[in-house]
Order: structure tokens, then sequence, then C-alpha cells
């Protein structure tokens, strides 16, 4: 039997203003995030998994460096990178997490490898690395993750003695700074790419992948490679991936009280993540968003910030892209 099928995913959330975005800077986001959409979705199109279908759309991400994943993650205090990227497979559980990768070219296929080649979930680096080497993974130097305008973020991030969600630029398609630039506040960007997916099969998964916070320090992890607030996935409920301010998405165990309010309470995929997005993580400082699947192949894509790159495709034909509040 076939289940309708459906992705979604998400490429951060924050601070995203009409007013602030550029029109080039617009159709370079909403062509990312529709190339990444259409990778993740052929998966299932041909019958492929739920789980093969989010690891195809994050690699999309992480490849482009609009987004602070993979090739376009911010830098850390040291001037290197540290990756975090998780997964997990909504049929039983399983999962695999990868934290303070430098050099994998596609932090999510590291995780991936965590979870099908090991008996654990999270590997930090230097030995996710290791792991990653043995399999034959994709490897780059340090070049091949800068570019111009994160490293400009470091530079006034180190001036102000302090870590950035994400990039302080309003039109941030352009690798060079555009010449009529518009500072924003630079508390309001968390740049996080993630992805969730149900199967021809009606199984889910999910899949999350970051470079964390622009001048971070002492290997500072997020919720994104943690499992249950980051990244979760249950056949029975729902299938999540988390952008925002992690050090509250982590406190609220966001992806997995989710879950739980759907089987606990009966509640719907729409009205669990209301919940929590709206009513517990907005009251107390916690910006940012999601994107979720549940087992009927409903989908939802809540965030409290001012915007959050987002995009939806489903099997009967529905294609979204979004970027601001509607």
């Amino acid at each position: 039997m076939d289940f309708p099928f459906a992705l979604a995913l998400h490429g951060g959330a924050g601070t995203i203003s009409r007013a602030l975005m550029s029109a080039e800077a617009e159709q370079n986001y909403r062509q990312a995030l529709q190339a990444a959409l259409e990778t993740g979705y052929d998966v299932l199109r041909h019958g492929g998994a739920a789980l093969d279908a989010v690891e195809a759309a994050v690699i999309s991400l992480e490849d482009c460096p609009l987004f602070n994943a993979g090739r376009g993650a911010v830098f850390t205090h040291e001037g290197h990178h540290e990756m975090d990227a998780s997964l997990m497979d909504g049929r039983d559980r399983a999962a695999g997490a990868v934290t303070g990768a430098r050099h994998i070219q596609n932090p999510i296929r590291a995780a991936r490898l965590v979870m099908d080649q090991t008996e654990h979930v999270l590997l930090a680096y230097p030995g996710n690395e290791e792991l990653a080497r043995e399999f034959g993974l994709a490897m780059q130097p340090t070049e091949y993750f800068f570019t111009q305008h994160r490293f400009d973020q470091l530079q006034e991030a180190l001036a102000e003695g302090r870590m950035r969600l994400d990039h302080s630029e309003a039109a941030q398609a352009p690798l060079e700074k555009p010449a009529a630039f518009v500072d924003e506040d630079p508390k309001k960007k968390m740049g996080t790419v993630g992805a969730v997916a149900r199967d021809q099969h009606g199984n889910l998964a999910a899949a999350t992948s970051t470079g964390g916070m622009t001048n971070k320090r002492y290997s500072r992890i997020g919720d994104s490679p943690i499992i249950g607030s980051g990244t979760f996935a249950d056949n029975r409920t729902c299938a999540i991936s988390c952008t925002g301010h992690g050090e509250f998405f982590l406190r609220a165990v966001v992806a997995h009280d989710i879950s739980c309010l759907m089987e606990y309470r009966g509640l719907s995929l729409a009205e669990a993540c209301r919940i929590v997005v709206h009513d517990k993580l907005a009251p107390v400082g916690g910006e940012g968003g999601l994107v979720a699947i549940d087992s009927f192949g409903n989908i939802a894509l809540p965030f409290n910030s001012d915007g959050m790159y987002r995009a939806s495709l489903s099997s009967d034909g529905n294609l979204y892209v979004g970027i601001y509040k509607d």
C-alpha cells in the first residue's frame, strides 16, 4: 500500500524582513530552498525511504554557502568551523549525530554513518572525523568552508566581544557584501538547516545540520545534534527538525515534547507545535521555529520569529516556499 508522501525543510529562522531583503537575495534563497526540496522529494517520488530523502535535502543545503551549515558554516572564536548534525529514523527511532566536525564536507553524512555503522548515537570531534575517513566520506580543507561574509561576521563579533546566533547582513545571498547593505539586529538570526519527510511506505524521518554560533567558544554545542531537542522522529507521532536559539530548545526538549503532546494527550500536529513554539518557547525568549510532519502526512511549519526560510512539497502537488510571516 502506498501512502501519501511529503517533505518539508528549513534553512534558519530569525529577523527576516521584506524591507531589508534585496530582490536578488530573496530569489537566491527561494531557488536554493526549492532545489533542496526537489532533491529530497525526488527520492520519495521514486519510492525511496524518508531517511534517504531528508539526508539528500540536507546535503543540498549544506553544499549551499547561503546557509549556516556545511560549506556556509560560521566561524568560531578561534577562526575555524565546528559543525553539528543529526538524523533519526521514525521506524525504530535509530539515530546518529556528530558534533564539532571541522573538515567533513557533509556532516549529515557522518551522522548517518554513526547510526548505520556504530553502536553509538553521538560522536564528537575528532572521533567523528576518524570514522568519516574510515568510510571514505569527502573531507575538505579549511579553505573550502571559508566565505568572506562569514569571516567579516567573525571580525564584527570579535570586536563586539559576543557571540552571534547568525550573520548580521540582511541581504545574505551574495557572497560579497552588497553595496546597498543594511545592518540589522545581529542577535536575531538562527542559522540551521533541516528536513522532515514521510515516504510512500508510511515511515517518517528527520535530519538537522548547523554551523552553530559565530564567535562561539569552549566547544559550545546547541540543540541540533541532540536527539529529542533539535531532531526527533517516531512513526507513531511525528518527525521534527528545529532551528532557533539552541540553549532554549535544549532546555525545552522541543522536538520530543511535541511528540509527547501528540502521543500522551492526543493533540494534532498543528496544536502540539503551536503550544511548544508559541506558548512555551516564546514567553521565555526561545526564538525560532521548526518543520514537522505527522504519521498522516500533515505538515506544520511554525515559528515565533519574524521569518523562517522554509519549503514543503507533498504528493498531492502542493508546493510551498516561504521566507516571511505570511
